[in-house]
């Protein structure tokens, strides 16, 4: 796992291939479970004009488990299947239903049946580098590859990204908020715009870190869950992630809370977004989860790469 933290930023050479022939979109709903939409998560979240819709179920999209017969597609809306494994049950069920639909799909993945179905029924794809590492481990090859598809012209900023990112200057501060959360459940909260960083915070403590984790953003929380906090504030540690773009109301709102957290004795870890670009923001901040998320495994003794419970599951399935 460090090795997949320290190496990261080269996966930003990667130079997506597509297979087949790519309909022209402006509109997009991308399905994927788990690591396997983290990319699309950041990349909706870097422009907002951006048609994209993150989908996580079976089906075509959260309110239809089965194809309506009603159902408006716009003839420009492109459906892409990502499954890292290309086994993805969801995934898959997704991608059928798609294409028996007579809709427009892509495929992105490492094999599987879900490569295995593009192939056999001429659907566009890109095979990303299987290279053995974890599904939340390879969103830069996942991000580059949807990209291609979706919005290929940023593709060479994606690039400068192998000699900006500097995995080893985050280790010590990671391991520094590893330690100050030690016995204590991790909530993370962001701005709205940064929501996909603060998702990716949690499955990062939940599937690496092995344990519990929570995420939720500004200004929303301020409605509900913060009150909840109110006689329940024992076993629960914040981590405030900050950007100096977030709305100025929004920023006004973090220090708020983070004052009335405090004096009611819960400690708020802040930590900033640096860089110059967005991206370079979002994965130094998701590097950092990473070092985090390492050292609370080895501090619970707990192995930080494996999945076993998930994959149990699976088989139970």
């Amino acid at each position: 796992m460090e090795d997949a933290i320290l190496t990261f930023p080269k996966q930003f050479e990667y130079v997506p291939e597509i297979k087949g022939k790519l309909p022209s979109a402006s509109h997009f709903v991308v399905c994927g479970m788990g690591g396997s939409h983290l990319q699309a998560d950041i990349l909706r979240d870097s422009d907002p004009q951006l048609d994209l819709i993150v989908h996580s179920d079976y089906g075509l999209s959260p309110s239809a488990h089965v194809p309506p017969a009603n159902m408006k597609v716009k003839d420009d809306t492109l459906f892409i299947a990502c499954s890292y494994s290309g086994n993805t049950e969801e995934v898959l069920d997704f991608a059928e239903r798609v294409h028996s639909g007579g809709y427009q799909l892509a495929c992105i993945s490492i094999g599987g049946k879900l490569l295995e179905y593009a192939q056999k029924n001429d659907i566009p794809y890109i095979e990303l580098p299987d290279t053995g590492i974890q599904p939340r481990s390879a969103v830069g090859f996942a991000l580059l590859a949807l990209v291609q598809m979706v919005k290929p012209e940023i593709i060479d900023e994606l690039h400068t990204l192998t000699t900006i990112i500097k995995p080893e200057n985050l280790r010590e501060e990671g391991k520094n908020i590893a330690e100050s959360l030690k016995g204590f459940i991790p909530v993370i909260y962001s701005s709205r715009a940064n929501r996909s960083v603060g998702y990716n915070w949690k499955i990062t403590f939940n599937e690496t870190g092995k344990v519990p984790a929570f995420s939720n953003s500004f200004p929303e929380l301020n409605h509900n869950e913060m009150q909840g906090f109110a006689t329940l504030e024992k076993g629960f540690r914040f981590i405030f992630i900050r950007d100096d773009n977030d709305h100025v109301r929004v920023q006004k709102r973090m220090d708020v809370c983070e004052a009335m957290f405090e004096k009611k004795g819960m400690e708020v870890i802040s930590t900033h977004l640096i860089g110059v670009t967005y991206f370079e923001r979002v994965f130094n901040s998701l590097i950092l989860a990473d070092w985090v998320a390492l050292y609370t495994a080895k501090l619970n003794g707990e192995e930080p790469e494996s999945v076993p419970i998930i994959e149990e599951f699976k088989k139970q399935l």
